[in-house]
């Protein structure tokens, strides 16, 4: 085996291993978080404007992003906490996720905490969204609660359906996903990237190797009928 092959070969071999690590430490993180906030889900993408509060007229998503709002496409870390340690001490109570209570299959809800109350031992959170109705920090109307806006029985979110606080906020990078579920052309865009990531990266490599080969063994035989002629000389 040539020296050229070798080195080739050993290039390959560590892209291949440089694409596992990458690949151990982002499920490492991910699984890491499950244990360390305590929930099967530990972030997840904001998908509504609901939370968001404009500032100069923008909610878009891209003006303010480290301002006191979430806006569509941020991620958001969530930890999983005892209901009876939940800050409902409005404007500045927890931002919960919790499961539509009409729906619990539905995409869970991410809104702040305005008020809670206790009846038979269980904890009830009536919450609203910090852009809908009188925006944060004003001080909401009960027809603004989730409860009587949303589904329409006046009951707050039992603490059965409270998935976790949301503890971290990340701009942006959110949209990936949300490209990705909202565009038919999303997926096909990102396996097309990943193809010639390996094209470029793998294939064309080895084609060049394998087109320079035989020039490499002429040239090594050349030099063993070199030093063949220097031995026999």
């Amino acid at each position: 085996m040539s020296v050229f092959t070798r080195i080739r070969r050993n290039e390959y071999v560590k892209s291949a291993l440089v694409i596992g690590v990458i690949v151990a430490v982002v499920l490492g993180f991910f699984f890491g978080l499950q244990l360390v906030l305590g929930t099967a889900v530990p972030v997840r993408v904001v998908e509504s404007g609901s939370m968001c509060v404009p500032y100069d007229g923008a909610c878009d998503g891209w003006s303010h992003p480290f301002d006191h709002t979430l806006h569509v496409g941020d991620i958001i870390v969530i930890q999983q906490v005892n209901p009876a340690d939940l800050n409902a001490n409005y404007p500045n109570s927890d931002i919960i996720v919790y499961e539509n209570p009409t729906d619990p299959t539905d995409t869970p809800i991410v809104h702040r905490i305005v008020a809670t109350y206790e009846v038979n031992g269980t904890l009830y959170f009536q919450t609203k969204g910090d852009g809908n109705g009188d925006k944060w920090p004003a001080t909401p109307s009960t027809g603004d609660y989730d409860s009587n806006s949303l589904w329409h029985t006046g009951q707050g979110v039992p603490q059965n359906l409270v998935i976790g606080k949301v503890v971290m906020r990340i701009p942006y990078f959110g949209w990936v996903t949300l490209l990705l579920r909202n565009n038919p052309w999303g997926l096909p865009v990102v396996i097309g990237l990943i193809l010639l990531l390996v094209v470029l990266e793998f294939i064309i490599p080895l084609i060049k190797g394998k087109k320079g080969k035989p020039e490499e063994e002429t040239e090594n035989k050349t030099d063993e009928v070199k030093n063949f002629t220097l031995t026999a000389w």
